[in-house]
């Protein structure tokens, strides 16, 4: 898998909600596996700082790495857990997830890069909640990405981030904290030229590549880059006649 390359933050002072990060090329990473869908996981560091979220333990287990930190209330696992491994229990009742409370864990300890897994799937409500919790981080300057076998997500903030070409993948960005501006796509077939993104528009979904490299910039606000493998999706030729006269009485009525 290729890295991505982010390139220097856009000139000008950033704003003070919106704190600069790193450059991603030297950082502390803090790995933090969900209990979403389980997703293999092939990019990992010898120096990462493993966090596994409740269930995201048994994720640890399948994917053969051994978590540094069990952040957990206990609401979905209730397995054994490895003598040595250190845990910080919560009660259910709180107001933060699990995968909240691990990315509030890597902020305060200092880590620059949060790289979340197995954080899709599963329930339609805690994905939204993975994605406010990208926007969260990013907010307090760290760089953070969310990687599955099928999805990438990236937030991007006052930064220019380059994608190399990849076959079979769609691009796609979306405001998210409010307005984007100064969006600017480069190398990708639909392009945009400083560009204001509203949350209550897709525009900027399903695009794809038309040079070697896509080039993503916005200039204030919050993006989320978004890849999206397309090798899963079926074409839909048309419904059998039979079907659309109501002749078969197989499977339910929707």
């Amino acid at each position: 898998m290729e890295p991505f390359i982010r390139e220097a933050p856009v000139q000008g002072d950033p704003r003070p909600d919106c704190a600069a990060a790193p450059s991603c090329a030297d950082t502390r990473r803090c790995v933090i596996v969900s209990g979403g869908t389980f997703s293999p996981v092939s990019c990992l560091r010898e120096d990462d700082f493993i966090i596994a979220c409740d269930s995201g333990y048994a994720h640890c287990i399948r994917l053969g790495v051994k978590p540094d930190l069990l952040i957990s209330d206990f609401d979905s696992y209730d397995g054994d857990v490895a003598p040595d491994i250190a845990v910080d229990r919560h009660i259910p009742e709180k107001d933060d997830t699990d995968t909240m409370l691990a990315v509030r864990y890597a902020i305060e300890h200092d880590f620059s890069d949060i790289l979340l897994c197995c954080a899709l799937g599963g329930r339609l409500d805690h994905l939204v909640a993975n994605l406010q919790t990208m926007v969260y981080a990013r907010r307090h300057g760290v760089h953070v990405s969310l990687l599955s076998e099928d999805t990438e997500i990236h937030a991007l903030c006052e930064e220019t981030m380059v994608i190399p070409r990849r076959e079979g993948w769609s691009l796609s960005v979306f405001a998210v904290d409010g307005p984007c501006s100064g969006v600017t796509i480069r190398g990708a077939y639909y392009p945009l030229d400083h560009a204001e993104l509203l949350p209550s528009f897709p525009l900027g979904v399903s695009n794809r590549w038309a040079a070697e490299e896509a080039q993503v910039t916005v200039e204030e606000g919050i993006l989320l880059v978004i890849l999206s493998s397309l090798r899963r999706e079926t074409p839909v030729h048309g419904i059998p006649a039979e079907a659309s006269a109501g002749g078969s009485s197989d499977g339910p009525a929707f």
